[in-house]
């Protein structure tokens, strides 16, 4: 039987993080996808953990991609020094299946080579599920040069493309027991949820070896930050924002058939602002047209912008199917629940989505939804909105 993982709550880096300080400084190897001002939460959050590092005294060496050009730089935080190397690196069609596998091996083989120098003279390597597979990279070459590993799972792979096959052929499981035979190699696995806690201890992991170290909110807000002005078509209407990725991962089809329900009881009231990228998003956005209903599409704005786009929503939309509960933690919630604006979250009560909600928004400015309960949704916005006066909460705050 498996180890069980701790309750929400637990210690966060407990142990590896405190031996690291206690023999500074250490050269440290941090290895990400994409680093601002490309889009994407992980590379957000590594430059944040990489001036940490230095702050504390280590030499740290920062490697990512970036889609426009390759760059280089040098500086001085605190006792440490950080090097932010970025390698070009083009994007590609998520879409395509083999045109993703393709891009996804030389990505990983690309940050090896780009970090060879650094990883050479290094104490410890850090790196994320971004790219996917890229622990299958790193530990290998960690075990053969020797070198402390912390492995920050963000989303599972191949776990997150086995949730969504009815039947995942041989291929899939032996990579997941391959995956999983690195996992148990590795001396630190951060988890950002103790959902993904419980999902690795599942998998045979030692539940000495996790540890419960959340993200922070990736923007600051105070009485200075700017509201970001709603696109034109919202005409004064409320809105409710969905900023971020919206991919397999995120349930769709519950909140369009609720918003749709809304929008019918309560016509120019509500106004969806999509200011997101992802595999869904088309599908979306084709929807809301087909049925006529209030919405506009914008691109992500940069991260010192993004503080006023959140606090210009009037209710924030957050989605996960069911089938990816421990597998994916979508990120936005910490800033989400920053914003101080409510949250309407359509998935389980046990991701920790709901858990973080529950803990740190009011009771009358957070409701929880099942997937598929698409009448919920539409009294849910109601609730948070304060359309309908007296409307009761769809969720059991337990």
């Amino acid at each position: 039987m498996a180890a069980e993982w701790g309750a929400p709550g637990g210690d966060v880096e407990r142990t590896h993080d405190a031996r690291v300080q206690a023999d500074r400084p250490h050269r440290i190897v941090l290895l990400c996808d994409w680093l601002p001002p490309d889009f994407g939460a992980v590379g957000q959050y590594a430059v944040g953990f990489a001036h940490e590092l230095a702050a504390q005294g280590h030499d740290v060496a920062l490697v990512g991609f970036s889609s426009t050009a390759g760059s280089e730089e040098r500086e001085r935080v605190g006792g440490g020094q950080l090097l932010t190397r970025r390698l070009f690196r083009p994007t590609y069609d998520r879409a395509n299946l083999l045109v993703r596998g393709i891009w996804t091996v030389r990505a990983n083989l690309a940050l090896l080579w780009g970090a060879r120098g650094e990883l050479r003279l290094a104490d410890e390597v850090r790196f994320t599920g971004s790219p996917p597979y890229l622990l299958h990279f790193v530990a290998p070459v960690a075990l053969l040069l020797g070198l402390r590993t912390r492995y920050r799972i963000t989303d599972f792979h191949p776990e997150c493309l086995m949730a969504v096959m009815p039947n995942p052929g041989i291929g899939l499981r032996l990579l997941s027991r391959v995956t999983n035979f690195w996992r148990r190699r590795i001396d630190v696995i951060e988890v950002i949820g103790d959902d993904q806690g419980r999902r690795l201890a599942g998998c045979g992991i030692d539940p000495a070896s996790i540890e419960l170290r959340r993200d922070p909110s990736p923007v600051e807000f105070g009485p200075g930050t700017t509201l970001e002005p709603a696109p034109a078509a919202a005409n004064g209407r409320r809105v409710i924002l969905y900023s971020g990725n919206w991919g397999a991962a995120h349930d769709h089809a519950t909140f369009l058939s609720g918003y749709a329900d809304f929008c019918r009881a309560h016509p120019d009231v509500a106004f969806v602002w999509l200011n997101a990228t992802g595999a869904r998003l088309d599908v979306i956005v084709a929807s809301l047209e087909s049925m006529g209903l209030p919405f506009a599409r914008t691109q992500p704005v940069p991260l010192e912008r993004l503080a006023g786009v959140l606090r210009a929503a009037d209710l924030h939309l957050i989605t996960l199917d069911d089938r990816f509960v421990g597998y994916v933690m979508p990120s936005k919630v910490y800033a989400c629940i920053a914003s101080g604006r409510p949250i309407l979250f359509v998935g389980s009560a046990e991701s920790d989505v709901h858990a973080l909600c529950v803990l740190n928004v009011p009771a009358d400015r957070y409701v929880r939804v099942d997937v598929g309960d698409a009448a919920s949704v539409a009294s849910a916005i109601e609730t948070l909105l304060a359309v309908s006066p007296g409307a009761a909460s769809t969720e059991q705050r337990n």
